[in-house]
């Protein structure tokens, strides 16, 4: 019987460690000892944001080149610029890449940048305007932080298109304790792919780095430190407690032989 129940144990122990999902939750782990490298970073985006479907955009458009908005702005035209900024209507773009437009109707914009934009629905306006001066925006841009802590990621706006990458860090409340400030990935779409560019901020070296401009859909992740004593106590706990429910019926046996 000792025999068996010593097998029994060598046997759980072996599956245990062989099947636990010991910190399983860690994403985007790079090999050991690979040859992977990681692209140079830069400071500001390598190419403008251009507009994809689900994207969505509000514009406003005024006459003569924009003068009524100077007019406005420095009260000549006697109006208070308060009460001519109405609400803007967001539009959104649709799976095809088209855009359905008040006047105009639908019209192909994904793929472009905001000034290539602009300067569509200015020409497209221009049959119903006088010299068509268009402000056009992406209402809906954002990064994903994953800060280092499991069930702590956030989406963070990007309200102002020159967020740099401590303002989001910072939005997304900072890299936690478990977090390690020295492997911070960031994941950027460039030409249809993800590349990726890894920096430390644990030094004051990794200053030079705080003020770099993230763009609309980066991914921003913080490396978390691993736990693998408590991760590996969790996950053997419930053999732990077999193990001992089974000694305890064994040890009853053998006394009452």
């Amino acid at each position: 019987m000792i025999k068996i129940f010593t097998f029994l144990i060598l046997f759980v122990f072996l599956y245990a460690f062989q099947s636990c999902g010991i910190n399983s939750s860690i994403m985007f782990k790079t090999p050991k000892n690979s040859t992977f490298k990681y692209d140079s970073i830069p400071m500001r985006p390598i190419e403008d944001y251009k507009i994809s479907r689900d994207d969505k955009i509000s514009f406003a458009i005024s006459n003569n080149l924009g003068h009524r908005i100077i007019e406005n702005q420095s009260g000549i035209g006697g109006i208070n610029p308060s009460s001519v900024q109405g609400k803007e209507m967001e539009y959104i773009v649709k799976s095809d890449g088209t855009v359905d437009l008040p006047i105009i109707g639908n019209i192909k914009i994904a793929g472009l940048t905001i000034d290539e934009a602009e300067d569509t629905l200015a020409k497209m306006y221009s049959k119903e305007h006088q010299k068509p001066f268009i402000q056009l925006s992406i209402t809906n841009q954002r990064v994903i932080v994953f800060p280092g802590q499991g069930g702590d990621a956030k989406v963070i706006p990007l309200i102002n298109t020159n967020t740099t990458l401590m303002e989001a860090i910072a939005g997304a409340g900072g890299i936690p304790e478990r977090g390690k400030a020295n492997t911070v990935k960031l994941m950027r779409r460039v030409k249809g792919k993800r590349e990726v560019y890894l920096f430390d901020l644990s030094t004051v070296e990794g200053l030079k780095y705080t003020d770099m401009i993230v763009q609309s859909n980066d991914y921003i992740y913080v490396e978390p430190n691993p736990r693998l004593a408590r991760e590996a106590l969790t996950q053997i706990t419930p053999y732990i407690t077999l193990l001992s429910t089974f000694g305890v019926l064994i040890t009853i046996i053998e006394r009452t032989k």
